[in-house]
């Protein structure tokens, strides 16, 4: 009975809620950058939305570890790829102006995607390794300017299956050039409330596990890089639910 509640709540009201935040949102965030700077508009609307969206699924949200961002410092997050839930958790709670590393196909959103250019958003071209490499040097330009801290999937998708997938070094290399401490982050429960390739979204609870951050190597080769990378897997993976281990 709750599940039908649920259904006819999600469908009749938080959707047209959603839509309409999303909306006004990504519309504020454009005129906002164009006319007041990106530094404010690219991080507070899309915090309230992401909270609204919590909100409105009934996902309460947990957030361990916020002391381990120092305020004014630039990092490079990364974080594993449960759902597309891990956008709101990690937009709506980290309390901390970011920059994001998205996909390509993002930016074909009709408002959302402009919204997220204006904002200073990347966007990641996988198609090659020219073109992957096109997209740290942008942001690396990004993050010089002061803009904020950067957030990446180092899995580069969603998981099908809540597990941990192969992390790909890219948001290793900039923290590496640009001397930014990596802050490996572990969140736990968006696989629950969706999944990938789905649009059933059931309330669950949520957690954000901020770890301590790790700084690296200067002008790291491959096999630093490596170890870079797999350290920060194996923290995100402790703190991981029995479930998703």
């Amino acid at each position: 009975m709750l599940k039908i509640l649920f259904k006819i709540y999600f469908w009749l009201i938080a959707i047209p809620v959603f839509a309409t935040a999303t909306l006004l949102t990504s519309i504020t965030v454009i005129i906002g950058c164009i006319l007041a700077g990106e530094i404010f508009f690219s991080y507070y609307p899309g915090m309230i939305w992401s909270r609204l969206a919590c909100l409105l699924t009934l996902c309460p949200v947990k957030v361990v570890g916020r002391e381990h961002i120092q305020k004014g410092r630039s990092y490079v997050f990364v974080a594993n790829h449960q759902s597309a839930y891990d956008i709101f958790l990690i937009y709506g709670y980290i309390g901390s102006p970011i920059k994001w590393m998205m996909k390509k196909g993002l930016a074909k959103i009709p408002f959302v995607g402009y919204a997220c250019r204006k904002a200073g958003f990347i966007f990641v071209d996988n198609s090659s390794a020219k073109a992957a490499l096109k997209s740290i040097i942008e942001a690396e330009k990004i993050i010089k300017r002061g803009r904020g801290s950067l957030v990446v999937f180092p899995e580069g998708g969603r998981t099908p299956d809540g597990h941990l997938q192969r992390f790909k070094r890219g948001a290793y290399q900039v923290a590496s050039n640009l001397q930014l401490p990596v802050i490996p982050i572990t969140l736990n429960g968006p696989f629950n409330v969706m999944r990938m390739n789905s649009f059933n979204i059931l309330p669950h609870k949520m957690e954000m596990i901020i770890h301590k951050a790790i700084e690296p190597p200067i002008n790291a080769d491959k096999e630093q890089l490596q170890q870079l990378t797999d350290n920060t897997c194996n923290t995100i993976f402790s703190s991981l639910w029995k479930e998703f281990q």
